[in-house]
């Protein structure tokens, strides 16, 4: 092996690879489906056509909640262990306590239908969003499709 060819790197993947955006997007859709959830109005329960209707939209409106909250815990995840390194940690000394508490809020809103709790989560992921753009040195824009 040529000793003039050793590779450093920063992150576990290559630069360019990491990005908060997955986990904002994932928890846009939480907040997203929380809101659709909290609108539904229930059909009276003795039409039955209605109350199977209703029955259908809550569980899939559910299962994307469910799927998305932990999708953005997977990309939380990821950029705490992956990408976020010692020196991080020393200009940044709260980040183990932001991640931590971003990942329990995935999980809150997984377990409940509350839009306090889907909102706090954005306001979780944003912050990750700043930081992760401040080791960068950059000054990327928080940016929401709803």
């Amino acid at each position: 092996m040529n000793s003039d060819f050793i590779a450093h790197a920063h992150c576990d993947g290559p630069c360019g690879v990491y990005d908060p955006s997955a986990a904002r997007i994932n928890a846009e859709a939480v907040l997203s489906m929380t809101k659709k959830l909290l609108a539904l109005e229930m059909p009276s329960s003795d039409n039955k056509e209605a109350m199977l209707a209703y029955m259908n939209t809550v569980t899939r409106y559910i299962q994307i909640k469910e799927e998305q909250a932990q999708k953005c815990k997977e990309e939380l995840l990821i950029l705490w262990t992956d990408y976020f390194k010692p020196p991080h940690l020393e200009k940044f000394s709260e980040l183990h306590d932001i991640f931590w508490k971003a990942a329990k809020q995935c999980s809150h809103c997984k377990v409940e239908v509350n839009l306090q709790s889907a909102e706090k989560l954005m306001e979780m992921v944003k912050q990750i969003h700043e930081i992760f753009w401040k080791t960068k040195e950059r000054n990327v824009k928080w940016e929401i499709a709803s």
